[in-house]
């Protein structure tokens, strides 16, 4: 990993680097909402925004980058194939479209519904178009990254998975890594269903942060790059504080335990998914 005056990057398979920071807008509203969060984001120092087709957001996220006066080339721009569509190359341009860009840096499958196979040559297509610097994959176990790996001409860059102390996905973790893919954590705060636990607590108290900022620094240290939502600005702000200090091994011990999944290779439980 390398550091610049506010960011973490890493360097995927492709080449390209990803801040190990991001804001992410799943259920943020489109429009003024969700362009004052992307806004709020950028005037903080994110540089990855991710975004999807399924959040209906796009155009919002579009327009924030656009008013912010950041070069394009210095943002991060992720969205997600809606595997409810027939066509990723097809759904990309119209991704562009919205967003108001020429290129996306990061494409992802957003849940293999259908199976986690058939959505890749199109996916592949939007790359070798030009579209998008990367392409990846997002909700897929181990089983269904291996079954990908044996068809795929490009490799996925990433899996973006659901990822926090209470859903402590080991065993996927360290089969993306096997495999060169960077895991990326969505919902680390657990959509704020986790900071009010009384080991986050104790631990934010001990080390003079906050319960969101102990959550989003223990998955950094885990080597995933993570994308917190907010839409408040000052919580954005705070989420972006975590790069200054570390959590020690009895603190990281500690909020391991807290796992439900056994560490489980699988990106959701049958409960969870909400695709056949």
């Amino acid at each position: 990993m390398t550091a610049n005056n506010s960011q973490v990057l890493r360097t995927l398979s492709n080449g390209a680097e990803i801040p190990m920071l991001g804001l992410g807008v799943w259920q943020v509203s489109d429009g003024p909402e969700c362009e004052r969060a992307v806004e709020a984001a950028l005037e903080v120092g994110y540089r990855l925004i991710d975004t999807a087709q399924a959040y209906g957001n796009e155009s919002s996220v579009g327009r924030a980058i656009q008013s912010s006066g950041i070069p394009r080339e210095e943002i991060f721009l992720t969205t997600k194939f809606y595997p409810g569509s027939r066509d990723a190359r097809v759904e990309a341009e119209k991704s562009l479209e919205r967003l108001g860009t020429d290129y996306l840096d990061l494409y992802l499958i957003h849940w293999p519904q259908g199976g986690p196979t058939w959505a890749w040559p199109g996916m592949e297509a939007a790359s070798e178009a030009g579209l998008t610097k990367g392409i990846g994959i997002s909700n897929f176990g181990a089983a269904e990254l291996q079954e990908l790996l044996k068809i795929s001409q490009i490799q996925p860059a990433v899996n973006q998975i659901q990822f926090s102390p209470f859903e402590y996905r080991r065993a996927l973790v360290e089969a993306c890594e096997d495999a060169g893919v960077l895991a990326q954590a969505y919902s680390p705060l657990g959509t704020g269903r986790h900071l009010g636990h009384p080991v986050v607590g104790q631990i934010a108290s001990a080390t003079g942060r906050t319960p969101a900022q102990v959550l989003i620094r223990w998955a950094l240290q885990k080597g995933l790059s993570v994308i917190p939502k907010s839409t408040h600005k000052a919580r954005i702000e705070e989420n972006f504080a975590v790069l200054d200090f570390e959590l020690d091994e009895q603190s990281v011990s500690a909020l391991d335990a807290l796992d439900t999944t056994n560490q489980t290779a699988d990106a959701l439980s049958q409960r969870q998914k909400w695709w056949s």
